[in-house]
């Protein structure tokens, strides 16, 4: 931060109705730098100065309230176990706060994270700019912390790993007893409930993100929650899930046959994504980036199209430069993958692509996604939304599937598809 400061305020409290709580979730970026993941509290990091360069403002204890919500740590205890070089009650912080922050040149905040923070910025802004006019130095910007931890995050530790490999073991067992729940007439919510019970009862914190079990039709919205429909017995089954496991999150997606055999147009389909999931795992290397991956899969999609007549164009080249693929494989390959599902890290800088490097973790996840009406040239196809996603993991000489213990091709899973009694 060289002579700048960071102010990091925790995630708030949310409730669902009255005094009902949703169950809590730290901030990231907070977690991240301090491993501090209570409500109510404010992390002050500070580039320059000799003392007090970790300040955490945090909740007074409360004998009343805890009784309702659970013991907290004092102060004192707080800055034994997590190294703060001063903690002070969050009551301080509207009065500490501006000095702390106005002596260096620029404040790491995101505007409007806090009402309470946004005011302690003004204010420090304010009292900066009288010191820079007078001394020569003071803060006078706010920059957005991802400048500094974005490039920090993308690169996860040896820690780090181990937690989100363990959230993909436990994805993986939790999906190979799900599929089990996949039949003719199974709802979407017994499926989703048998993968959330696979991560709770394996340590997980919970789902990653909100399930996704999507029959037939409902595979073609990508973001598809609701899990509400009935299983048909000539369904797709579309399984996006992961695990949270201390707060690293997996993310695996499967698609299955409800009878657990797969032919005509749609294994044709299934094998296209399989071939583009294949060319894109094969361009996860360091030194190669996102971008190749994703032109990876995009043309194995492309010649698959063209392979199946769906699209008119005569050559994956006539596709790729058209962009006709785009009209079924509507989303980039890869994301990163960490803390959050969809984790920090910048995709481009210094005007390319972010070249892969070790520690790196992210997704590949091609598919083709034919709504209802979007392929006259092949209606048999249509209502049918296929992905494969696995997590990589990058390493000093090549990759590592994390989640690579789960099947892919159809024969495989098939046998395990309805398996439980």
């Amino acid at each position: 931060m060289a002579n700048g400061s960071m102010l990091l305020p925790a995630s708030d409290v949310r409730y669902k109705s009255g005094d009902s709580e949703y169950r809590y979730r730290p901030d990231s970026e907070l977690l991240y730098l301090t491993g501090w993941g209570e409500g109510g509290s404010v992390a002050v990091l500070r580039g320059h100065g000799a003392r007090r360069r970790f300040v955490l403002f945090v909740p007074e204890r409360d004998p009343k309230m805890e009784r309702w919500t659970g013991p907290r740590m004092d102060p004192g205890e707080v800055k034994d176990r997590f190294g703060a070089d001063a903690v002070f009650p969050m009551k301080e912080f509207r009065e500490r706060g501006p000095g702390l922050l106005a002596d260096g040149d620029r404040i790491h905040y995101r505007l409007g994270a806090s009402a309470l923070c946004d005011d302690v910025v003004r204010d420090a802004l304010r009292a900066g700019r009288a010191r820079r006019a007078r001394k020569g130095a003071g803060a006078h910007m706010v920059v957005d912390p991802g400048a500094v931890l974005d490039g920090m995050r993308v690169k996860k530790d040896a820690a780090e790993i181990a937690r989100l490999r363990e959230a993909a073991r436990i994805s993986v067992a939790a999906f190979r007893e799900a599929l089990g729940r996949v039949r003719d007439g199974a709802g979407e919510w017994e499926v989703e409930a048998a993968l959330e019970a696979g991560f709770r009862g394996r340590g997980a914190n919970g789902p990653a993100f909100a399930s996704i079990v999507a029959a037939g039709a409902n595979a073609c919205t990508l973001h598809y929650t609701a899990n509400d429909a009935r299983i048909g017995a000539g369904d797709l089954v579309l399984m996006d899930a992961g695990a949270e496991f201390d707060y690293y999150a997996a993310d695996i997606t499967r698609t299955v046959p409800a009878s657990g055999r797969l032919a005509g147009a749609r294994r044709e389909a299934y094998e296209v994504v399989r071939g583009a999931h294949r060319a894109a795992l094969a361009g996860c290397r360091p030194g190669g980036t996102l971008a190749d991956v994703h032109r990876a899969a995009s043309r194995a999609i492309a010649e698959g199209l063209v392979g199946m007549g769906v699209v008119e164009e005569g050559t994956a080249d006539e596709v790729l430069e058209g962009g006709a693929h785009r009209a079924f494989f509507l989303h980039n390959t890869s994301h990163w993958l960490g803390l959050d599902t969809h984790d920090a890290g910048p995709y481009r800088e210094g005007g390319g692509p972010v070249v892969l490097a070790p520690g790196m973790v992210f997704t590949v996840e091609p598919g083709l996604y034919f709504a209802p009406g979007s392929c006259d040239r092949v209606p048999e196809l249509e209502g049918t939304g296929i992905r494969i996603e696995d997590d990589v993991l990058i390493g000093d000489d090549g990759a590592e599937v994390l989640t690579g213990e789960l099947p892919v091709d159809v024969e495989e899973l098939g046998p395990l598809v309805g398996a439980a009694s």
